[in-house]
């Protein structure tokens, strides 16, 4: 299957009837407004499963009722887009390809979607549990794995969890957003032998879901 990456940064070009790709899924990997998401999912008419960003709204909450939507007993609609999969501390399956979620990044300054490493490896844990079993085609989350093509800074340090959620599961790829390599190819990185890739901007890549060894990416732009 072909799977449409994207992470923090718009690329408007992509939503426009001239493109040339033909995705069968979206992986939203935070920082990314639920409009662009949603126009995403409009041109190519294919699923979004998405994890948010720190700088995204909060998305705990909502419950999902027959009538819609709730949230402290209040009909709304949940942040992000329109009919995607939050996949933020879940295991979901979504057109045969099973995706282990963590979405937010190390706690900086207050705020939604921010966690201490203590709180990151509670939800590393309910993550593995909920896996079970299952074998997972991707770990999705915003933040990079600590030491791993993180930064030194403290908003941009990775979680520590990620690394160990990464070799447990053994998926076929790590994706991840959050780093902006401001258009600079850098380098690629891999834990115990799984790809890790920081998708900021868009990544196209092909992988069979159930099938290890079958990620290869087709196309990619690292940021603006």
């Amino acid at each position: 299957m072909r799977v449409l990456a994207v992470s923090d940064e718009e690329v408007p070009g992509l939503a426009l009837a001239s493109s040339t790709l033909r995705p069968d899924l979206i992986l939203g990997a935070g920082d990314l407004p639920g409009a662009y998401l949603e126009s995403l999912v409009d041109r190519y008419q294919v699923p979004c499963v998405f994890v948010p960003g720190n700088h995204d709204p909060d998305h705990s909450g909502y419950r999902r009722t027959r009538g819609g939507f709730v949230r402290g007993g209040v009909p709304c609609e949940p942040p992000g887009p329109r009919g995607g999969v939050n996949a933020d501390g879940r295991v979901v399956t979504v057109e045969g390809l099973t995706v282990a979620g963590l979405g937010g990044s190390v706690r900086y300054r207050g705020g939604p979607n921010q966690w201490t490493q203590a709180q990151a490896t509670r939800r590393a844990w309910r993550v593995r549990f909920a896996a079970g079993r299952r074998p997972v085609d991707v770990v999705l989350a915003h933040s990079p794995a600590r030491g791993v093509g993180d930064g030194e800074d403290g908003p941009h340090r990775g979680l520590a969890a990620l690394g160990g959620l990464v070799e447990t599961l053994r998926p076929q790829v790590f994706v991840h957003g959050h780093v902006h390599p401001f258009g600079r190819p850098g380098p690629d990185h891999e834990i115990d032998g799984v790809p890790v890739l920081n998708t900021v901007g868009y990544t196209y890549f092909e992988i069979t879901p159930g099938s290890p060894g079958t990620y290869r990416v087709k196309e990619r732009r690292r940021g603006a």
